[in-house]
């Protein structure tokens, strides 16, 4: 197991989220692309978020240091089309999260930033989730799960529900929607579902920066 004192300190993680900013979009992005998996939604206001502009004006003054790289969305929406096995196998969707606040990335072995960022998400989710938040960490390599696996065990990612799409359909959709251009890509999602922003590089997701904006956007308790 790799010694947890050598993982890359958050300023190194917010230096390649900010240089992944610059060239998302160009080849030198960590990317492959596929013609399978889901299909894409076009981007629309939607009338199932009627509170979702209200959070995003609400958290956008929190998308700042170590979370800088991340987009408040424009019109928040739902997000549907993505099909990924849960830790079992059995197929899920973003529908087995609701009520929840939810941070999805899109991860892969051969994408250097992801394997530096995994850790930082592990700690998110250690910190705070539960009942109100996940991490849904979305592993799209091709092929069996004994590379992905095994690279969480060694870098101690255990934290995190295993979750898969060897179909790489996941970033496919998410490309068609504009809101994936590389890897990692992560979205935040309110607990309706509703898109409030988005991020295309890593971050430092065990800062505070990301501590307080996640904190914000959680869901109130229940019967409060």
């Amino acid at each position: 197991m790799l010694d947890q004192k050598k993982r890359p300190p958050a300023v190194k993680l917010f230096a390649l989220a900010a240089l992944l900013g610059v060239i998302a979009g160009a080849a030198a992005v960590y990317v492959k692309e596929t013609g399978s998996g889901n299909g894409g939604v076009t981007p629309a206001a939607d009338a199932s978020c009627p509170l979702a502009a209200e959070k995003v004006a609400l958290l956008t003054p929190l998308m700042r240091g170590q979370v800088a790289a991340m987009t408040p969305a424009a019109n928040p929406r739902p997000i549907a089309g993505l099909d990924f096995a849960g830790p079992d196998g059995k197929p899920l969707t973003l529908a087995a999260f609701a009520g929840k606040t939810v941070l999805v990335n899109l991860w892969a072995t051969w994408c250097v930033p992801c394997r530096e960022e995994m850790p930082a998400l592990n700690s998110l989710q250690k910190a705070l989730g539960g009942d109100r938040f996940e991490v849904v960490a979305i592993n799209i390599d091709t092929g069996g799960d004994d590379k992905p696996k095994t690279f969480l065990d060694e870098v101690g990612v255990h934290e995190l529900g295993y979750y898969r799409d060897a179909s790489m359909g996941v970033f496919n959709t998410l490309k068609k929607e504009g809101l994936a251009f590389g890897l990692p890509a992560t979205l935040l999602l309110d607990e309706k579902g509703c898109l409030i922003g988005s991020m295309n590089g890593p971050a430092a997701w065990d800062s505070e920066d990301a501590k307080s904006l996640i904190r914000a956007a959680l869901p109130p308790h229940a019967g409060s």
